[in-house]
């Protein structure tokens, strides 16, 4: 049955490039790695497949894949209790490296009234610590692993909104009695595309090369965000 909200327009964003400078998913791998959960070797891992990608013999795809990777060959394992105490750790130290773009544009939607809605392919435990600690959506989304009856994962994936967001939006629009008419989205790569294609105000941010192809051909407004100013190059 669906459910009534007063409100029906919904925004919905993608968190790490697109609200959070870094990646929540790196922070909580490196984190756990700090913790002794997750062996020294990974944080070597993670500062290669970073290295890769910042000197261009990668792509941001092949890095955000690499770290789902990573996360998932270690987490078995792994107690709820201990990933939670690492996103525990992380969000507050990390929590205001935002984009002046994505929060002014948050506090607008939200003065407006719109229901906001975060679907990340981070681990749910840090998106959850995130929204608790910082965003305040009215709900957010993220990978779910398995886990045994003593809350320990198995290493198998459960749900990852990333393999496809527009679905993960669409059902929740219709669970919830809301609209995609005037709703906005905010994405910076091709993962978020989908969600993009459906919502009335597109905004590609920051967007990768894949991304930023995609909405040059769709015509979706394109914002840069560069250490302190925000200039638009795409359709307003």
């Amino acid at each position: 049955m669906k459910k009534e909200t007063k409100d029906k327009r919904i925004a919905i964003f993608d968190i790490d490039g697109t609200i959070f400078r870094k990646n929540l998913h790196f922070e909580l791998i490196n984190e756990l790695a700090w913790l002794k959960v997750f062996p020294d070797s990974v944080r070597r891992e993670l500062t290669e497949v970073y290295s890769h990608w910042l000197e261009h013999s990668g792509t941001y795809e092949d890095y955000r894949k690499a770290i789902v990777r990573i996360y998932a060959e270690h987490i078995a394992g792994v107690s709820e209790a201990e990933v939670r105490e690492a996103a525990h750790i992380v969000v507050p130290f990390h929590a205001r490296r935002t984009y002046l773009f994505s929060e002014s544009l948050i506090k607008d939607l939200r003065a407006k009234g719109y229901h906001l809605l975060a679907i990340s392919g981070s681990p749910i435990e840090i998106v959850e610590e995130y929204n608790e600690h910082y965003l305040h959506f009215d709900r957010v989304f993220g990978s779910i692993y398995a886990k045994d009856t003593k809350g320990i994962y198995t290493g198998e994936a459960e749900f990852e909104p990333s393999r496809n967001k527009g679905e993960a939006l669409q059902q929740y629009v219709y669970e919830h009695g809301l609209s995609l008419d005037d709703s906005y989205g905010v994405g910076d790569t091709e993962s978020d595309a989908s969600f993009l294609r459906m919502v009335t105000h597109p905004i590609a941010f920051n967007p990768n090369q894949n991304l930023k192809a995609m909405a040059d051909t769709e015509g979706w407004r394109i914002v840069i965000e560069k250490k302190d100013v925000v200039y638009e190059i795409g359709k307003k």
